[in-house]
């Protein structure tokens, strides 16, 4: 069967597994703690250390900013992790306040794996290691730098590695819950919007449709119409053949219905034998083409089922949108439209044109 268009359904709150909203949150305190920590360090005439703390609030800054201003969440959360790590070279080069700065780079690991996500996180975190090993161990008289004892650096570098592991541990049984989540959501978006039997699009899909192209059509003014098509005397064949051969008469008529339709077009099931057809870029002259040519196929079409040879046909009503309209109002009207088929002898398709 052919694709329907697309329901756009908004699940799980926010498609996202990183928060925008979080991120930004993170930047803002980020600003603030190192802002204060930079107050706090020229007080102590630590010049270079504060001016070092006030760069990096301002890149958070820089950071926040590009989120409120751009909404984009990978440019803020780049300026945010970068500036962090710039700091985090800063205190192991220097040493920091009493030689305790490397003692901050375990709040990298969590930070990392939080905005970049699992892999690009761990990449981020062994570049990161990679850069302040050659810190830590390069030749004090080659570049002088902060002196650590080797006991230090190599304990410094076990327990943060430890820590990036357990970090990596839950990130990634988050992003496998999150995954799963968005998974099973999906499949119960299918549930809702999805005729199980015919595997079209149900009532509530359409109605879903049918917002999305009247908020289209009334920006580009393109023509939509609608089809109700209602199979006759369907009752008749669930009494003569049983419910089962009903069944099989939806789903022979959702198959033929979908073979002779556009891609663009959709083909609901409205409720028990009726079918709503929604045809974009359709005038209702054109969507009687349509119907004229599915309703001659039907009525010469036979369906086999277990040795029984079922013929049906069917009545159709069909109404075009327009700007004044609402979708309640063109639906009425096709399906007085269908009506007036039925009571016209059925196997009719109402207006004539």
């Amino acid at each position: 069967m052919k694709t329907p268009l697309k329901i756009n359904v908004n699940n799980t709150g926010n498609n996202e597994l990183y928060h925008p909203h979080v991120i930004a949150l993170f930047s803002l305190i980020g600003m603030i703690l190192l802002g204060v920590m930079g107050v706090i360090a020229l007080f102590n005439n630590s010049i270079t250390l504060s001016i070092a703390l006030f760069c990096s609030s301002f890149l958070f800054f820089i950071g926040y900013y590009v989120y409120k201003k751009f909404k984009n969440t990978i440019l803020g959360s780049i300026f945010v992790l970068y500036s962090l790590y710039g700091l985090m070279f800063y205190l192991i080069y220097t040493g920091g306040v009493e030689q305790t700065g490397p003692l901050w780079i375990f709040v990298v690991a969590p930070i990392s794996l939080f905005l970049q996500g699992f892999k690009y996180g761990l990449i981020n975190i062994a570049l990161f290691v990679f850069v302040i090993c050659i810190i830590m161990f390069m030749p004090t008289d080659t570049v002088t730098h902060a002196p650590y004892s080797i006991e230090f650096k190599l304990r410094l570098i076990y327990s943060f590695l430890t820590v990036t592991a357990l970090s990596g541990l839950y990130e990634y049984s988050r992003e496998r819950s999150y995954k799963s989540a968005l998974k099973l959501s999906d499949k119960y978006q299918q549930l809702a919007h999805y005729d199980p039997l015919t595997e079209l699009v149900n009532r509530r899909g359409a109605l879903a449709i049918l917002q999305q192209e009247k908020v289209r059509i009334s920006r580009n003014k393109e023509p939509l119409s609608i089809i109700l098509c209602d199979i006759d005397y369907f009752k008749k064949i669930n009494d003569i053949y049983g419910h089962n051969a009903g069944d099989a008469v939806l789903q022979e008529l959702a198959k033929i219905f979908t073979d002779n339709v556009r891609e663009q077009d959709c083909i609901a099931r409205w409720g028990g034998e009726e079918f709503l057809f929604i045809l974009p870029q359709t005038s209702a002259i054109n969507a009687n083409v349509i119907a004229t040519k599915i309703n001659f196929q039907i009525q010469n079409h036979i369906i086999n089922y277990k040795d029984q040879k079922i013929k049906v046909t069917t009545s159709m009503g069909i109404e075009q949108f327009n700007s004044t309209k609402s979708i309640d109002e063109v639906i009425s009207r096709a399906d007085k439209y269908l009506y007036h088929a039925k009571d016209a002898g059925r196997n009719q398709i109402f207006p004539k044109f």
